[in-house]
């Protein structure tokens, strides 16, 4: 991208200064960073909604195990399916349109899911929200790359990223309270409601980037950048880890947190609820102070990111030998931890971002965001193929301990593919 006026003379002044500021004194950007949190806030929340409605999901619709990691599962599936194509229309056409028309396809399967009366219809619900959901973080963060300085994305995201995860703490107690309220389908009703709004709004501020800059080349969109991406090192070691860490994460939040606290160890759905919600703020906090520590401090995205993978696996290792009368407030506190230290994951797309070239944004950005959703769906349902049996039939902490063995084993091996990934050089100008 490149501006019109003479300030700065070049292009590569952008690319050099970290500190550059490509729409100073700009209130819309604040509107389309309110804006777009809170479409990726709605994203979280249906990411994650099945695990606390689980027993009226099953009762209601008849629902075995295997078809409900199925259902939990097809939501990442339709999301990470969208995400090659997505990329090639973000850098084409710009977010402001396919936000708004992938928006309203979300609309469309919140409805769906609040209607359904089978197993399929649920499921088809699940596969449009997938798809209406898969532009609320790339489309920001194309928009925040547009909008805001290079030593300041990683905070912008990280904030994105945090407010959305209310989405998450949303989707814990305060969903098992609105199910006893409204009843799930009510509840779901009221939020296609609020999509809708959102998406309306959206429409009516986004712009895909300030008035003075405009397309470097007209060959942005050409699939063949993507493939260049998929040969280089550093894609696939931040696409791995990306698969692991978010995967991982999501698989537990999202579903098996919910049969290991309540058959693992006894708990009731309020409590599994307070679990999740510890989880939510964790990772809350997380996203803007490591983005702050990236941007500012450490001047570096690497150095942020593999000691909180190494860390995550370390605190999945030791939940596999918990016992069941660990008390509460170490399990909200260890919940804290695996949100905090998942935190730093989102730092990954600024890392590509800062290694691919400035008109590829958003197909690096989506190319890992493939791989992040892809990780979310198949660890959901591999994870329930190392339980063994149904969940209800477990009655101990143990018979769930393969899932954190698992995930444990997993984030190690993705810390050591990550260290020998290059650091991006861009915040890095700064010491020039």
């Amino acid at each position: 991208m490149k501006r019109t006026d003479p300030q700065p003379s070049c292009p590569e002044t952008y690319s050099l200064d970290p500190a550059f500021d490509p729409a100073p004194q700009s209130k819309r950007r604040w509107g389309i960073l309110t804006l777009t949190s809170f479409g990726f806030l709605l994203s979280l929340f249906y990411r994650v909604s099945t695990a606390v409605i689980t027993p009226q999901l099953t009762s209601e619709l008849g629902l075995t195990s295997a078809e409900l990691g199925q259902l939990a599962a097809a939501f990442f599936y339709a999301f990470a399916l969208s995400q090659i194509p997505l990329g090639l229309a973000l850098d084409r056409y710009g977010p402001r349109i396919i936000m708004t028309g992938l928006g309203l396809t979300g609309v469309a399967g919140a409805l769906t899911f609040a209607s359904a009366e089978a197993p399929w219809q649920a499921m088809l619900g699940r596969l449009l929200l997938g798809v209406g959901m898969s532009c609320n973080l790339m489309g920001s963060l194309t928009l925040m790359a547009s909008w805001f300085p290079i030593n300041r994305f990683g905070f912008v995201s990280g904030l994105i990223t945090a407010l959305g995860t209310l989405g998450n703490i949303l989707a814990t107690t305060p969903l098992a309270f609105a199910a006893e309220l409204l009843g799930w389908r009510g509840t779901f009703y009221s939020l296609a409601a609020l999509n809708f709004v959102q998406v309306v709004f959206l429409f009516m501020v986004v712009r895909n980037r300030p008035q003075s800059w405009v397309s470097e080349s007209g060959n942005a969109a050409s699939p063949k950048g993507l493939f260049n991406l998929f040969k280089t090192y550093s894609f696939w070691a931040i696409s791995w880890s990306t698969f692991v860490r978010y995967g991982f994460f999501v698989a537990i939040q999202g579903l098996w947190a919910g049969p290991f606290l309540i058959y693992g160890l006894g708990w009731d759905q309020i409590s599994t609820g307070n679990a999740l919600f510890w989880m939510g703020v964790g990772l809350m906090i997380g996203m803007p102070l490591s983005g702050r520590l990236s941007d500012r401090v450490l001047l570096s995205r690497k150095h942020v990111i593999w000691p909180s993978l190494i860390i995550s696996a370390l605190i999945s290792l030791s939940i596999a030998f918990w016992s069941k009368d660990i008390s509460h407030l170490l399990v909200y506190f260890m919940f804290f931890l695996i949100g905090f230290f998942s935190g730093p994951g989102q730092i990954m797309y600024a890392h590509i971002k800062e290694l691919a070239p400035p008109e590829m944004t958003a197909r690096a950005m989506t190319g890992i965001n493939l791989f992040t959703m892809m990780g979310s769906a198949i660890f959901t349902q591999a994870l329930g193929l190392v339980i063994q049996g149904d969940p209800k039939g477990i009655t101990g902490p143990e018979g769930f301990a393969p899932i954190f063995y698992v995930g444990a084993a997993c984030l190690a091996l993705v810390t050591v593919l990550y260290l020998f990934t290059p650091d991006a050089r861009a915040l890095k100008n700064r010491k020039k």
